[in-house]
Parts: C-alpha cells; structure tokens; sequence
C-alpha cells in the first residue's frame, strides 16, 4: 500500500505567517501611536524653547539701545536684564516634560519676561527719539514676529500634548500604555494664568 505524505505546511511557515498576521494586525491597532506621539510632543517643546530663547536673545541689543535714549530708566531697564537672566536660568529638557512644578517655574519666569519687556515699551513712548531709531525699529519688528511664534509654537505643543495625553488615557491606547508603555507618563501642558495668556503681547506702536 503507498505511503501518504503529509501536505501540511511546515511549522516554521506556519509561525512565520502567525508573526507577520500579528505584526499587521498591531500596526494597524496603534501600538506605535504612543512613542510617536510623545516624539511630536518632544518635538513641539523644541520648537517653544527655540523661540523664547530667540526673545532672550533680543533683549542684550533692545535694553542696550534704549539705555542710549532713556538712561533714566534704570528701574526698568534692570527688571528686563533680570528678567531675562531668570528666564534663561530654567531649562526644561524632554525628560522634564512631566514634571508639573518645573513647568510652572518655567512658564512664570517667561511670563516676567513679556512683562518686564512689555513696560520697556511703554516707557519708550516716552522717547520720540527712540520710538524713530532704525535699530530700535527693527528690535522692535522682531520681538513683535518673536512674540507671535511663541505664541504659534505653544498651541503647537499644546495640541501634541493633548494628543499624547488622550491616547494614553483612551482605548485602544490604554492597553498598549498599560502593557508596552507603562514608563511613559503623562505630559504637563501649558495653563493660561493670565488672562488672554493664550494670545501674543502687543508690541507694536501707533
């Protein structure tokens, strides 16, 4: 009697299609979603250190042309600079995203900052020599668009950080938090302590 031979597939094929069946099907449920949302809210936090500390960057060059114009402004003049050293000293890298009281030291000493640069422009009102300089002038064009890039690159991170946030708190993404991602917390955004935080200081003169 002839010998049958078995027309199964060999085990090995077998797991080779079970692994690409499930490397599929997790794809397709988002397993990856959550590193690569945190990576966009890395991300945007780049994007809203760039543009304060392109502010910072201004303000040595705007305190320096005003002092040339209204010595007298000592007062005002040294809240800015320190101000400005203040905000400098507060570095928040991507592992510190978390860490809601470093967050809040950031934001308040930014927010003394646009304060403090905000009464060294009403004093310059005061100048009209100053309010004419070309340096000053072109200072101040560039605080104002610095102004509104703050302001842009903070919904950004924002909008990312609710992103993020959400999925590790929704289904499916609170599965793969729980079983893959448990190490990832959640993000701290911004809180608008002011109000109309949310928007760009006007800088700009009439």
């Amino acid at each position: 009697m002839p010998t049958r031979h078995s027309t199964l597939p060999d085990p090995r094929v077998w797991r080779f299609a079970l692994v690409l069946i499930m490397a599929v099907l997790l794809t397709g449920c988002g397993v990856n979603n959550i590193p690569t949302y945190d990576e966009q809210v890395k991300s945007a936090w780049a994007q809203v250190e760039n543009q304060y500390q392109r502010r910072a960057d201004l303000v040595p060059n705007l305190v320096e042309t005003v002092k040339g114009f209204a010595r007298q402004e000592q007062e005002t003049l040294t809240a800015v600079v320190e101000a400005r050293a203040k905000a400098t000293s507060i570095q928040i890298d991507a592992e510190s995203l978390d860490d809601p009281q470093k967050m809040r030291q950031f934001e308040q000493a930014q927010q003394q900052l646009t304060g403090a640069l905000s009464r060294l422009m009403a004093v310059s009102e005061r100048y009209p020599e100053l309010k004419s300089n070309q340096n000053f002038l072109a200072l101040q064009s560039q605080l104002e668009g610095t102004e509104n890039r703050i302001a842009v690159a903070r919904r950004d991170y924002i909008t990312a950080v609710e992103r993020y946030n959400t999925e590790i708190r929704t289904f499916p993404g609170l599965l793969w938090h729980t079983i893959l991602y448990s190490d990832m917390a959640l993000r701290e955004s911004f809180e608008a302590t002011t109000e109309n935080a949310d928007q760009a200081p006007q800088v700009e003169f009439e």
